[in-house]
């Protein structure tokens, strides 16, 4: 990612720290999870490659000089890490010598999937950058090449790599991967893996937005960022999201702008990676709190940011993830052999979860992110205010705009189907979401706050939330692979609740919605029309708050809406 957009950032944001004792009582307050093969939590240390980068000063020597720094890292600690290299990298007799002498045997080496001019020029195609690798997406993606050419990059690279190392790489990663090009890897060269950027909002000119939260999805073969529902229509290949987003509060940041900030697991940042009471925060969630399948975090920085500048996160980060290997808590393994588990344990896109009950800024912020195949939620708790905050439908007949056509520009774009989107449908200073409400005996509206949430697994694929609102009325919310049901258990006579979403004046232009039906939601996006069922309530357009868009009403105390197509 853009180098100096993320200095930025990091400059803007403040140093917190704390003792490891006291974030290990933090850690007390959980039930402990210990890494079972029902649902281990797994930590990815990749470490992509660049020969150079022009925005930085003496950037060929510092940056060879990170890699080595982390190659004799992992070695010190005896732990499995994935190097990827860039194909200005990979042409380096310094990087090959490096990696076939020094890095330990546990470890993989694979592609990342950036384009530069020795690629192109390899491949016979017309270099357009003014460096020899730019960030730009219509030069440094697939995205910004036709078919065509993206078979030629991915033999030219196959072949290099092979010649040098006696094998084909097994993964291949990069911010994001086309997927043409993906099956491509998949049919040819047989790859078990790869890994794409986090959701982000303009970062870099990237916008990749309402996808599978972290973990590992099957993409459909015809939109790498959108999970397949089918095996007929999935690309066989899992990719990890990258770079470990912090569950409570990277989705806001920058809300009511063009770009989001960055609290992630990158080393390189004050607010994040490189704080250790963040750190051991975000891992509580990944280790120690409730989960479906199995939980996942990638760590391990690109070193286009050099040594001095990840130096610290890494070495506060790897003695802890050290540490947790020793108790059993974690498997640390290759981004392969990741892939390869995956591939094993699941023919489909399994049901995912990743919970974050505990605040490390103590503001009594929590958050809840369920995933399956059919869609993504995100429930939220801005002390007991409480709100869906996301709401993404997932369809694999979505095709990407890049399918078959090379994108122009320096962006691109990958979105799903919003049903709720809290980001892009927020004001700075008010916030979009499907809250709980009340009717009174008036007719007025009365938000429900819902308190200390009790999280279970009710199933391997089910996540069920229990709270009270301030009346002692207990609602539960069941987050199913393919329906989301709300009910209610009245702690006097009847509740007169209902769900209702909320959003800013300013934004109402920009929603989806087409027509609203008495069991249904007709809506288009990005010009793909797509419909929301009922299987339990009613619609009804509006509400007491001009702000509501719609509500929906219970049926016997219950709500259940559909999520599958």
């Amino acid at each position: 990612m853009n180098y100096f957009s993320r200095i930025t950032s990091i400059i803007a944001l403040t140093v917190a720290t704390c003792s490891l004792h006291s974030c290990n009582n933090n850690a007390s307050k959980t039930d402990t999870a210990t890494v079972s093969t029902e649902s281990p939590r797994i930590i990815n240390i990749i470490n992509f490659i660049r020969q150079t980068d022009y925005r930085v000063e003496g950037a060929d020597s510092l940056l060879f000089d990170a890699t080595t720094k982390q190659v004799a890292q992992l070695k010190k600690h005896q732990l499995p890490g994935t190097f990827l290299l860039q194909y200005d990298a990979l042409i380096n007799p310094k990087y090959q010598d490096l990696l076939k002498n020094e890095l330990d045997a546990t470890s993989e080496i694979g592609a990342w999937w950036e384009i530069t001019q020795p690629h192109c020029e390899a491949a016979g195609i017309t270099w357009r950058g003014q460096h020899r690798w730019v960030s730009t997406a219509n030069i440094a993606f697939t995205t910004g090449y036709t078919p065509e050419e993206r078979e030629k990059l991915v033999d030219v690279y196959m072949e290099k790599f092979n010649s040098i190392f006696g094998y084909y790489p097994q993964s291949a990663g990069s911010w994001f991967i086309d997927s043409h090009s993906l099956n491509y890897m998949y049919e040819k060269y047989n790859i078990v893996a790869s890994s794409n950027c986090k959701d982000q909002v303009g970062t870099d000119g990237y916008t990749l937005w309402g996808g599978y939260w972290n973990q590992a999805y099957y993409p459909s073969k015809s939109n790498a960022y959108m999970p397949a529902q089918t095996k007929e229509n999935q690309i066989p290949v899992p990719i990890f999201r990258m770079l470990g987003s912090d569950p409570i509060y990277q989705y806001d940041m920058g809300v009511g702008t063009s770009r989001q900030g960055v609290i992630s697991l990158e080393p390189v940042y004050p607010d994040g990676g490189k704080d250790r009471r963040w750190t051991e925060y975000f891992l509580n969630s990944i280790v120690e709190q409730p989960s479906l399948a199995f939980n996942y975090a990638q760590a391990g920085q690109e070193n286009s940011f050099t040594w001095e500048g990840m130096k610290d996160g890494l070495e506060m980060q790897i003695p802890i993830f050290d540490s947790l290997r020793n108790e059993g808590k974690i498997r640390i393994e290759t981004l392969a052999q990741s892939g390869k588990w995956f591939k094993e344990n699941f023919e489909l896109t399994p049901a995912t979860a990743v919970t974050a009950l505990e605040d490390y800024r103590d503001e009594g912020n929590k958050s809840i992110w369920y995933n399956s195949r059919f869609y993504r939620a995100n429930l939220y708790w801005h002390g007991k205010s409480f709100r869906f905050r996301d709401i993404h439908l997932f369809d694999e007949r979505v095709a990407s705009p890049y399918l078959k056509a090379p994108g122009t520009g320096g962006q691109f774009f990958y979105f799903t189907l919003p049903l709720v989107d809290g980001y892009f449908w927020s004001t700075e200073n008010d916030l979009a979401g499907l809250k709980l409400m009340s009717k009174a005996k008036d007719g007025s509206a009365e938000e429900l706050l819902l308190s200390d949430p009790v999280v279970k697994n009710a199933s391997s694929d089910v996540l069920e939330i229990v709270s009270n609102d301030q009346h002692n009325n207990s609602f539960t919310i069941t987050l199913n692979p393919d329906h989301i049901q709300v009910s209610c258990k009245p702690s006097k006579g009847e509740s007169d609740w209902y769900l209702a979403l909320h959003v800013p004046a300013e934004k109402k232009s920009e929603l989806p919605f087409k027509e609203l039906g008495k069991s249904m939601i007709k809506a288009n996006f990005r010009d793909y029309d797509y419909r929301v069922n009922l299987k339990e309530g009613a619609i009804l357009k509006g509400g007491p708050l001009s702000s509501h868009i719609f509500q929906i009403l219970p049926n016997k105390n219950s709500i259940n809406i559909s999520t599958a197509y």
